[in-house]
């Protein structure tokens, strides 16, 4: 295409030169006429032109076209030998996951078949061991049994005992409930028996008494026990740690408790109910303030009250009290409720002294254990000793088989192949 442009600019300046000669050398009219031929000249040669820039314009486009078409068919061509080639390298990787996982398969096998023989020999080492460690602990169980027996016998024989003792408390207690509800059924007597306050007070203590003499053995509580701030409790339980020593007052408080009852108008009640709740408050301070002792007594005591009716009106009708008391770490009990409390107290007693006797268990255990640790450390030893007789058996087992052979190629001596002397025998003349 350019060669063209240059052919048709060239051409006309040639014409451009020829005409300006032309139009020096010849007349006017001689000029028209050329500049005319001229003109169509150039028209001509412009038509040309553009049909032969058509002409190459298609073939340049025909050219375009089948290169295009030769570079998408070798697009196609490279694109297919690269699936071709992807394909191949999918299957030689695949081929080389497949051997590699079958040595490494092959490779796991035998390992685990190796660990499996460790396994078994050590388990059969260990077997013998247990075996014979299993015969020694059971001779010594069997031994430790027997001495556990007969401390189980001889604490059954005590339970028993105590059992008994408990079943004659209790039916001294049931003869003294009874004794108690033949009481009750006279009300007249027991109120003029109970007229006076030291009359009252003498009647709880007893009643008190009573209760803790059935039910606590005789070490574990005192009556009419001095503390050392110099009061005197109507009586001290004596429990183990960390409850240790509480005190037990009786009070009475019967005089307000009748006029509750026996008042004529709600005035009077009300007046005689205030006063009984002042008297029950004021016997918990008084005991709050005497018998709770820090580093002697326990952190509570017990009020108790001899009438179980008067305890049922304070828990039924006037919980502030029992709520005051408790603040005060005051505990009010009537008979009934003692009798638990002193039952649980007895249950404390027994489960320490059942404890006492499985501390010695423990440390018959204890003794055990440090036994098996030094059978232990002498079995190591004993198998080190066998280890080392058995090493030594092998090589004088290996001397003795070499010496024996050496016996035997001394026996077996072969004469065969030394050479034969002739015998000369004689002439006879």
């Amino acid at each position: 295409m350019l060669e063209i442009l240059l052919i048709i600019t060239v051409l006309t300046l040639l014409l451009a030169v020829v005409l300006l000669l032309m139009q020096r050398n010849m007349p006017a009219q001689a000029a028209q006429v050329l500049e005319q031929q001229h003109r169509a000249m150039l028209s001509d040669l412009h038509d040309g032109l553009n049909k032969q820039g058509d002409r190459l314009i298609a073939s340049q486009a025909d050219q375009s076209e089948r290169l295009r078409m030769a570079v998408a068919e070798e697009l196609r061509a490279t694109r297919d030998a690269v699936h071709t080639l992807q394909a191949k390298q999918e299957a030689l990787r695949n081929e080389l996951l497949t051997q590699t996982m079958a040595k490494l398969a092959e490779q796991g096998r035998a390992d685990q078949e190796l660990i499996q023989n460790s396994f078994r020999n050590a388990t059969q080492h260990l077997s013998g061991s247990v075996e014979a460690l299993a015969k020694s602990v059971d001779g010594r169980l069997e031994q430790i049994s027997g001495k556990v027996s007969e401390r189980l016998d001889e604490g059954f024989k005590k339970t028993n005992e105590t059992f008994v003792n408990v079943m004659a408390r209790l039916a001294t207690i049931d003869e003294a409930q009874k004794k108690i509800d033949g009481l009750t059924t006279n009300m007249v007597s027991l109120q003029e028996l109970l007229g006076d306050k030291r009359s009252r007070g003498a009647f709880g203590e007893v009643q008190l008494e009573g209760l803790v003499r059935n039910i606590m053995p005789p070490q574990a509580y005192d009556m009419q026990y001095t503390l050392p701030n110099g009061t005197r409790a109507d009586c001290v339980l004596k429990l183990p740690e960390p409850t240790g020593m509480v005190a037990v007052d009786s009070k009475f408080p019967l005089e307000n408790y009748h006029l509750m009852f026996s008042a004529a108008s709600p005035a009077e009640r009300t007046v005689a109910e205030r006063q009984f709740k002042v008297n029950i408050k004021k016997h918990v301070d008084d005991i709050a303030g005497k018998y709770i002792i820090p580093d002697v007594t326990s952190d509570g005591a017990v009020m108790f009250i001899p009438a179980e009716a008067v305890f049922a009106e304070i828990h039924a009708h006037h919980p502030e009290i029992v709520d005051y008391a408790m603040q005060k770490r005051v505990w009010i009990v009537s008979p009934t409720t003692l009798m638990a409390v002193l039952n649980t107290a007895r249950a404390v007693l027994k489960d320490v002294e059942t404890r006492k006797q499985v501390h010695i268990i423990k440390d018959e255990l204890g003794k055990l254990g440090k036994e098996f640790g030094r059978f232990d450390e002498r079995m190591k030893k004993l198998a080190e000793h066998i280890r080392q007789a058995h090493e030594d058996a092998q090589d004088v087992r290996t001397t003795s088989q070499k010496i024996s052979k050496r016996f035997i190629s001394i026996e077996q001596v072969d004469l065969d192949h030394l050479p034969v002397i002739p015998v000369i025998k004689p002439e006879l003349e």
